[in-house]
């Protein structure tokens, strides 16, 4: 017990000694991982200051070369165009001395003969002759290695870089160009690679920067710029100027003084955070009560904000500048048929959108994203449900503008007006039809006036027509000739057609008033040969082929003769001008009469069949057809695809054969075409 009593306090202290150890070592070790952190951002932004300048001393170099090349090409084409044609020695000087004053890099232009002997020199009028003319003969060796290479290239060559000495040990770099002209001859000229530097390539040299001219092997052969500086760093950057017949490297050095950051940005550094961390620490728990004050306040806000948008029925969407949908209420999310995950969960098309309106709406939706206002007054589309059934919305859009005054995205409410639709297409649908029978109404009363205006005319012509017959059989026992034989056929068909106009206008007249028609029991074929003139009359006008088919032994229909002639012509005709097209060459409409398998309209069936039986007919066309839009509007009163018709036509053809009990229908014929079909009850 004593024992245990004497250590305990030692343990106690060791503890204690432990834990302060533990923080030290781990604010030693935040320290250091502080300093490396500093460290390693001094040595990155030195490192990072260093690529820097090295890359742009590697553009200027760049840009120097080719701006040297670019110097010298010119320089090339401005001797050829100045000294290349033929001129005489005074005017050859003359215009070499203009060049030289423009150009202090030349030391001397010479013209050479083929055998490269000295034909006319001018020296440059900045510097002393640099040149004796006893050793610029024709073996030279310089001139005659850039002639050669000229020669051999067919183009402008240059020697390479020779050491001109002067008197007192001086002397400077020199590089020639010849220049092949007309007549076999060489232009020479004399570069002095100092003044190519200070000319061609120093004005494009920042300050701080020295260029030159070196061998391949590293040789300075000139130089110039500014000097380096003591405590300045070196940047170089060289490139080869490949020239044809030589070959040189281009060096540019840069002086820039190393960067000293350290050890004064890691104190300012070390102190700003020290600072910055008390400061911290004091204002974090003034921050965290005013924090909890206000998450209360906003989470307050927001239930009260949820609880009314989830009580709207308006659906109500958010989406960001790139068009994302980032919030939509529960309404939305009912009318669509989607859950909240799914709609926002989305990239590119919404599932709302129908297929064949997706890219409609991606063209709509990068318009809106570009900035353009909607409407105020809304637009109205088409969504999709999840079920796959559409339906009309009406869209109201407005940017989204945040506490700061910038636009974060659009909001859109969305009404259904599903309802409001089908309440005004039953209004439409009411209206047409009462416009359909007010105008089917004045077309009986315009039919009743044309059948009592007509009947008169009409009358008199087959009183005239029965006259002209009289005489000419009266005529016909003295002078019987096949003239007489013709025109008393013309006048024949004036009185069938007359009174077949009459039968047409009554039947019609009849037909609007609703009267009972005396039926008959009629032969197809007769029904058939009563129309046939007058629609092979019109094929012939068309070029039509028509072809007939009739079953053998057909029985007799019975039916109102007049009014299934003017159908079947109708049909017939409907079916000619179908095929109206110039592309079209071979045109046949088929005429056809079959004993139907078939049904009336009233829905006998097979049972029926035995003791009702029906005649078929068809009228076939190899014409364009009949498309899905037009299809649900063919039987339309007033509904017509050509200019020129009313659209009364296949209307009434249907009413007469359902007073029939007969059903009119159509159907595509393959490979083109469209056969419409009629039943009428034999007798």
């Amino acid at each position: 017990m004593p024992v245990a009593r004497v250590l305990r306090p030692a343990f106690a202290r060791l503890r204690f000694l432990r834990s302060v150890w533990r923080r030290w070592f781990l604010w030693v070790l935040l320290a250091v991982l502080v300093l490396v952190l500093l460290v390693t951002v001094v040595w990155l932004a030195g490192r990072h200051e260093v690529e820097q300048t090295q890359n742009v001393l590697d553009r200027d170099t760049a840009d120097a070369v080719s701006d040297l090349r670019v110097g010298l090409q010119r320089n090339a084409q401005t001797l050829r165009a100045s000294l290349g044609y033929g001129v005489d020695r005074e005017q050859w000087e003359a215009r070499a001395a203009d060049l030289l004053r423009e150009h202090r890099e030349w030391l001397r232009l010479e013209w050479r003969d083929a055998g490269l002997q000295l034909r006319g020199s001018v020296d440059t009028p900045y510097r002393r002759h640099a040149f004796e003319e006893a050793r610029r003969g024709a073996d030279q060796p310089d001139v005659q290695l850039a002639c050669a290479a000229a020669r051999k290239l067919g183009a402008p060559a240059y020697s390479p870089s020779h050491y001109l000495p002067f008197s007192q040990g001086t002397g400077f770099e020199v590089m020639e160009l010849c220049l092949p002209v007309e007549g076999g001859g060489y232009l020479v000229a004399s570069y002095s690679l100092r003044d190519t530097l200070i000319e061609l390539v120093a004005p494009t040299l920042s300050r701080g920067q020295e260029v030159a001219f070196t061998e391949a092997d590293g040789t300075r052969l000139v130089a110039i710029g500014a000097p380096r500086r003591v405590g300045t760093r070196v940047f170089t950057a060289q490139q080869i100027i490949d020239l044809p017949g030589a070959t040189m490297m281009l060096r540019v050095d840069g002086w820039r003084a190393v960067p000293d950051l350290f050890p004064n940005m890691l104190t300012a550094l070390v102190t700003a955070i020290s600072i910055a961390l008390v400061s911290v620490l004091v204002l974090l728990a003034r921050d965290t009560r005013r924090r909890l004050r206000a998450e209360r306040d906003l989470a307050d806000a927001l239930a009260f904000r949820k609880a009314m948008e989830d009580s709207v029925i308006t659906g109500l969407r958010a989406r960001d500048l790139q068009g994302h949908i980032t919030y939509v209420n529960p309404a939305f999310c009912e009318m669509v048929g989607f859950g909240a995950d799914e709609l926002m969960s989305s990239d590119g098309e919404a599932p709302y959108w129908p297929t064949e309106l997706a890219h409609e709406y991606q063209r709509r939706q990068a318009v809106r994203m570009a900035g353009a206002v909607p409407p105020r007054e809304g637009f109205e589309s088409v969504f999709m449900r999840k079920d796959g059934t559409r339906f009309p919305v009406l869209i109201f859009e407005a940017p989204l503008i945040n506490a700061h005054g910038s636009q974060t995205g659009w909001m859109s409410a969305f009404i259904d007006i599903s309802e409001q639709r089908r309440i005004e297409e039953l209004s439409r649908a009411s209206q047409e039809r009462l416009q359909a029978s007010a105008r089917l109404a004045t077309v009986g009363e315009m039919a009743s006036l044309l059948s009592h205006e007509l009947t008169q005319p009409l009358a008199a012509i087959a009183s005239y027509a029965s006259g002209s017959l009289n005489l000419l059989g009266a005529d016909r026992s003295q002078q019987r000739s096949r003239d007489h034989d013709e025109v008393a056929m013309a006048v024949r068909r004036i009185a069938e057609q007359a009174d077949r106009a009459g039968q047409v206008i009554r039947s019609v007249h009849d037909f609007v008033r609703r009267r009972d028609r005396t039926r008959e029991a009629v032969a197809p074929h007769a029904l058939v040969d009563a129309v046939l003139p007058l629609v092979r009359l019109q094929a012939r006008k068309l070029g039509v082929r028509v072809e007939l088919a009739l079953e053998d032994r057909l029985p007799a229909v019975f039916c109102d003769r007049t009014l299934v002639e003017q159908v079947l012509l109708n049909l017939a005709r409907n079916g000619m001008q179908a095929m109206d097209m110039p592309e079209l060459t071979d045109r046949v409409l088929r005429l056809k009469v079959v004993r139907a398998g078939g049904v009336g309209r009233d829905g006998e069936g097979a049972a029926a069949v035995d003791a009702r039986r029906w005649l078929e007919f068809s009228v076939a066309d190899v014409g364009c057809g009949i498309s899905a839009e037009v299809a649900e509007r063919l039987f339309t009163p007033f509904f017509t695809t050509r200019p020129d018709g009313m659209g009364l036509g296949l209307s009434l053809c249907r009413t007469v054969v359902e007073q029939h009990g007969g059903v009119l229908m159509f159907e595509a014929q393959r490979p083109r075409g469209t056969i419409f079909r009629f039943t009428l009850p034999v007798t």
